[in-house]
């Protein structure tokens, strides 16, 4: 022991002035090390993407144009279509990470971003919405709607998740708050882009993120903008470094957290609708940027300072969209380069990201908002829900049936039913009833998935939809709309059924690593459904206009043009499943308390969960494949059920199944009724009451005390 100590003495000598040479190396030398490195990466593929293109141009011509020798058609193909191109790429990637590094820091969360905070989907509307009414924007003004409509949405998502306050719970309410919000936007969107078709001409490729320019006149007035938003984040360099270290040293130093939030969120904001004014909501830059950096902090001295990670964020974020659009024309061609959107690539890339990212992370804390609603409810009381939504499900099947482009009274379904209506009547009826019983079993099946997945995964905040379920059977069925037209009701909902079975394999089976943790499971979900989200946007706008605007409605959940026999899939999924959940409904109770609770009781574990989570999927994929993509039911039909009748799954099971059929009858009749003979998709109708409520449920749940 005394040697050991001595001979620990006798080297300290000899260390001490290796530690203290490190430690007076300045921390600008190693951050202008990895400055230098990713500038000199982001020359090469800048190189790389001038070279690349429909007409033929190598680095020798390249190089001769830029030495003044080069021939005048290469010099045209420059000036007019790639270097517009590039720097819009360059302003676009600069814009967005700046602008993920500065809402990161305002909000104290490292999954916060352009897109999480719906920043971009809130801009995408305010400009949809203007080119709906016919007017058309210079740049600036575009730029000025988009931030409106930008700073709206993060306005409303940094408060339902308590972001920057004592109040938050973790970086997952967050995202689940800018999901939600995104998606019911997004449906608007849709909406307006379907009913608006000639208005809204060529923003369905520019809502996916295309950085191509057909002049410069956006380039040259939006620059300037971006640069003060970037000037305006550095100069709160200091402020935003006194926030990581939390309000009360900020307070010390004399700068008010507050303001220095609020300032952040502003210039962010303005950076993000810049962007979006420029190439649309290019999808997840500006949250992989900055976190790149922020990983790299822990081997790199002083990347952590705000002064380095606001510029190296402007420069991985131009790294990572002018990459995206090298490598889609790399692996897609020239000719796919300018029809598959850039955004699809960095979308398909970041979600890559937080699947990544929400493996390795451990749970955070998650509001259980709709099981603090359920309470406990006398028999009294469940029957008397039972009866009352069956009597509104029963007023809203008949005005289903009556309502419509063409309205009919009960005395023309009466003679219809008895033989003696006209052809006319039978003919409205023929294509009418079979859409309303569409809509009443695609809700009983949507609603019954969403309690199976909520009460297996014990979240009740997740659904098929937002872990992806529900994509995964789009992507598939969209598969066949697009490649098959001709395909029958049977093909496309064997293909939902694979492809939702494939999606909850890998959502599950990831989220398993470690247990199956409420916050990894709905960022995976979250992070897998952005990435079919753009491989459905890939065959979309790569189709022909035909098959565009029937896969573009059938995504947006429609009963239009539904038969007895494209209803067959969903009434089977829910006759197979009934049966299963009669007899596992008491097993059910016990998993949605703990996994302990089901050993001590004799339930085995793993295929109780398999046989309900199997269930689901089935239930999803009838339904997507008999009406589409059909958003929130399985979220809101569950929790709207344990308010009324409390949580035991007996009364659950039947109640929420009788609220999602309501749910989705009364959003197919408006839809079709409202603007007849003009139609809005179901689907488009639940996302506008589903969000809402969704974001009602993360507000009650907002503080420790839900």
């Amino acid at each position: 022991m005394v040697s050991q100590s001595v001979r620990q003495d006798t080297a300290a000598p000899e260390v001490a002035p290796v530690i203290a040479s490190a430690a007076r190396v300045p921390w600008w030398r190693s951050v202008g090390a990895l400055a230098a490195m990713l500038l000199g990466s982001l020359a090469v593929l800048a190189a790389v993407h001038l070279t690349q293109g429909t007409a033929t141009l190598g680095i020798g011509e390249l190089w001769g144009v830029l030495a003044g020798r080069g021939a005048e058609q290469d010099s045209a193909v420059l000036i007019a279509s790639r270097v517009p191109r590039l720097l819009a790429g360059l302003l676009v990637g600069i814009a967005l990470g700046v602008a993920g590094a500065g809402m990161q820091s305002a909000s104290g969360n490292i999954l916060a971003s352009p897109d999480t905070l719906a920043v971009n989907a809130g801009a995408h509307l305010a400009i949809v919405s203007v080119a709906v009414l016919g007017f058309t924007m210079p740049p600036l003004v575009s730029g000025s709607v988009s931030f409106l409509g930008g700073l709206g949405a993060a306005a409303l998502v940094l408060a339902l998740s308590g972001a920057g306050t004592r109040a938050a719970s973790g970086p997952i309410r967050l995202v689940l708050a800018g999901s939600a919000l995104a998606l019911g936007l997004g449906s608007v969107t849709s909406a307006l882009i379907l009913l608006y078709s000639q208005e809204t001409t060529g923003l369905l490729a520019w809502g996916s993120g295309s950085i191509v320019q057909s002049r410069s006149t956006e380039l040259v007035q939006l620059a300037p903008v971006i640069a003060i938003g970037i000037l305006a984040l550095c100069a709160l360099s200091r402020r935003l470094d006194l926030l990581g270290l939390g309000e009360d040293a900020s307070r010390l130093a004399g700068a008010d957290p507050r303001v220095a939030r609020l300032c952040a969120v502003l210039a962010a904001v303005l950076l993000s609708a810049a962007a979006v004014s420029l190439a649309g909501p290019i999808g997840f830059v500006g949250l992989c940027a900055p976190a790149i950096i922020r990983l790299l902090s822990g081997k790199i001295p002083g990347l952590g300072r705000h002064r380095a990670l606001l510029p190296l964020s402007g420069i991985t974020g131009a790294l990572v969209v002018v990459g995206a659009d090298v490598l889609v024309r790399v692996v897609l061609g020239a000719k796919a380069g300018v029809e598959v959107p850039t955004g699809v690539v960095t979308t398909l890339l970041g979600a890559i990201f937080l699947v990544v990212l929400a493996v390795r992370m451990s749970d955070g804390s998650m509001a259980g908002g709709g099981d603090a609603l359920a309470k406990i409810r006398s028999f009294r009381t469940f029957l008397a829900v039972l009866l009352a939504l069956v009597l509104l499900l029963t007023g809203l099947v008949i005005a289903g049936v009556l309502l419509g482009d063409a309205k009919l009274l009960l005395g023309d379904v009466q003679n219809w039913i008895s033989g003696r209506a006209g052809d006319t009547v039978s003919a409205v009826l023929g294509t009418r009833l079979p859409r309303v019983l569409a809509a009443v079993l695609a809700g009983v099946a949507l609603a019954l998935a969403g309690t199976l997945v909520q009460g297996v995964s014990r979240n009740p905040l997740a659904d098929p939809g937002i872990l992806g379920v529900s994509g995964g059977g789009g992507l598939a069925a969209i598969l066949v709309l697009t490649l098959a037209p001709m395909a029958g009701a049977w093909a496309v909902s064997g293909a939902a059924l694979a492809g939702a079975g494939l999606v909850a394999v890998l959502v599950f089976g990831l989220a398993m690593r470690g247990g199956l943790q409420q916050g990894r499971l709905v960022l995976i979900g979250i992070g897998v459904s952005a990435a079919l989200s753009a491989l459905i946007n890939v065959l979309l706008v790569t189709t022909n206009p035909y098959s565009q605007t029937k896969a573009l409605t059938w995504l947006s959940g429609s009963t239009y043009g539904r038969s007895l026999t494209s209803v067959l899939p969903v009434a089977l999924a829910i006759a197979l499943v009934i049966p299963l959940l009669i007899w596992m409904r008491r097993d059910l109770d016990v998993l949605a308390l703990d996994d302990d609770s089901p050993r001590v009781l004799g339930i085995a574990l793993v295929p109780a969960r398999l046989w309900l989570l199997g269930g689901a999927v089935l239930l999803t994929a009838g339904a997507v494949s008999t009406v589409g993509v059909i958003a929130f039911v399985g979220l809101v039909a569950p929790h709207a059920a344990r308010s009324l009748v409390g949580a035991r799954h007996t009364r659950v099971l039947p109640v929420a199944l009788l609220i999602g059929a309501c749910t989705v009858s009364i959003a197919d009749t408006v839809g079709r009724t409202v603007i007849a003979p003009g139609q809005i998709p179901a689907g488009i109708m639940t996302a506008l009451v589903g969000a809402p409520y969704f974001m009602y449920l993360l507000w009650r749940s907002r503080s420790p005390s839900h």
